[in-house]
């Protein structure tokens, strides 16, 4: 079930909000989390039970990782911390990784002829989200950071809630622990301060994200043979555009739905492409993943602190894991290794520091933006053929200009959206929308808020009635 549907803007939503408002507050944990199950099994179908395997587990785990619980010895408690994160993984590898394993595997092993089956398994939605809440969940408890939950609907509630569950952000269990037992009250001023925020979400994603797609899906299925350097630069502005308008869409529709809820998601994105640096843009894109392998992978393994060659290494390690994270393909495993290379170049030579001048914030901004583009070239090609063709013909000026198919597709009405999403370049890096539309009590504050529920969510509600959205682009992850 998308956010972008109108059974979930009709029916199950109203229906959530209208069951949490009169519900006693000792039964909201209960309402959301039964509604985010039947949410998850709406789309998920029968790999649900492995979610709830997964919940299962941890939960029944996690209380004899706390300290001085059950009065095991540290070094058991550290082998079953091991134990369990194993789990975790082996779950999300077996049905994330194992057909791109088993074909490379297939690929190697018919140089020497012989024949190995390659597995087919269908991605459960949401596994690389909800894989990473149970490993912060019981690092957190291992820690002694935060108790483990004793009462099982508050555990389902934080792992399944339905805003968060199938593309984030991803929620540290430390961020949202003390959220989760509070007696909620001010309801409907939650619900007054997260509609607009969802409102501005579900803009971005149906009237920009989705009036792109079709623009951008043309100049990616155009043959080898006819791709021209319009149209390769064309893709890839347009897809630049339409992936974060797509998801920081969904995040601004998650945080607007977790409000309403009665909870304070974390932000997730802080205008990326404003960055004067590739290490800026990945402390405002996608920040909840970025905090995550931080905490969880980058600070455990030294983070900086033992010298430059293991920082280099450790940053290497955190990028291809990233890449790796977002799919099992070559491509996204050179964009991670590209990221990578990018942010260790950045470092070794003191140029993750932002110049002083005006001048210089500007051609740094502007080579950042293309540098960040080409990466999102490869990110979203099929395969490292198609990937290379792009590339190649966006290095090539010629005069060839646009197909017939990518001259139908951008049409007037996508045209004017792609110039007026085009000002996501030239925004300044302060003042991010999302939470200036929750905590500012201005005029302008409280114009754009009316102008919101008023114009644009109705605007988008037509298009969605009209059945013109696509998927998220990141249900795919």
């Amino acid at each position: 079930m998308s956010f972008a549907s109108p059974l979930f803007l009709w029916y199950f939503m109203p229906a959530v909000l209208l069951a949490v408002l009169i519900a006693p507050r000792s039964w909201r944990n209960g309402v959301i989390a039964v509604a985010s199950l039947v949410f998850y099994a709406s789309g998920a179908g029968g790999t649900t039970l492995l979610l709830l395997a997964c919940i299962v587990v941890n939960y029944l785990v996690a209380p004899a990782l706390q300290p001085d619980e059950w009065d095991l010895e540290r070094r058991r408690k550290r082998w079953l911390l091991i134990g369990v994160i194993s789990f975790n993984l082996s779950i999300l590898f077996v049905w994330k990784y194992a057909g791109f394993a088993t074909e490379q595997a297939a690929v190697l092993a018919s140089w020497f002829g012989a024949d190995l089956p390659v597995v087919e398994l269908a991605l459960p939605i949401g596994i690389s989200f909800y894989t990473f809440h149970h490993i912060s969940y019981v690092v957190d408890i291992y820690r002694g950071e935060r108790p483990a939950l004793r009462n099982p609907v508050s555990f389902v509630t934080y792992i399944a809630m339905f805003p968060q569950l199938v593309a984030g952000p991803i929620i540290r269990y430390r961020e949202i622990a003390d959220q989760l037992p509070q007696q909620r009250s001010h309801r409907l001023d939650d619900i007054a301060a997260g509609l607009p925020r969802f409102a501005l979400g579900l803009a971005k994603k149906v009237i920009v994200a989705d009036s792109l797609a079709p623009v951008v899906n043309a100049c990616f299925n155009t043959p080898a043979e006819d791709m021209t350097f319009a149209i390769a630069w064309l893709g890839a502005i347009g897809y630049t555009l339409q992936l974060y308008f797509d998801f920081s869409g969904y995040s601004d529709m998650a945080i607007g739905l977790g409000r309403m809820l009665g909870f304070r998601l974390p932000e997730n994105f802080a205008r990326p492409y404003s960055s004067v640096t590739v290490t800026e843009f990945w402390r405002r894109w996608h920040m909840s993943l970025s905090r995550w392998f931080r905490d969880y992978v980058y600070i455990p393994l030294g983070g900086n602190r033992h010298g430059a060659v293991q920082t280099y290494r450790n940053l290497w390690i955190i990028f291809l894991l990233t890449g790796f994270w977002h799919g099992a393909a070559w491509t996204f495993v050179l964009w991670g290794v590209f990221h990578g290379a990018l942010l260790v170049f950045e470092r070794a030579t003191g140029r993750d520091r932002a110049p002083a001048s005006q001048g210089g914030r500007i051609a740094r901004r502007l080579l950042t933006t293309v540098l960040v583009t080409i990466g999102w070239v490869v990110f979203r090609s099929p395969d490292m053929a198609a990937a290379m063709n792009v590339l190649g013909n966006m290095l090539v000026p010629d005069l060839d200009g646009l197909s017939i198919e990518v001259g139908d597709a951008l049409n007037n009405q996508r045209l004017l959206i792609l110039v007026a999403a085009l000002s996501a370049f030239f925004l300044p890096a302060k003042s991010v929308t999302g939470p200036y539309l929750e905590s500012a009590r201005s005029r302008p504050a409280a114009v754009l808020r009316v102008a919101l529920l008023t114009v644009g969510l109705w605007y988008a509600a037509i298009l969605v009635a009209t059945g013109t959205f696509s998927p998220f682009l990141y249900y795919q992850f």
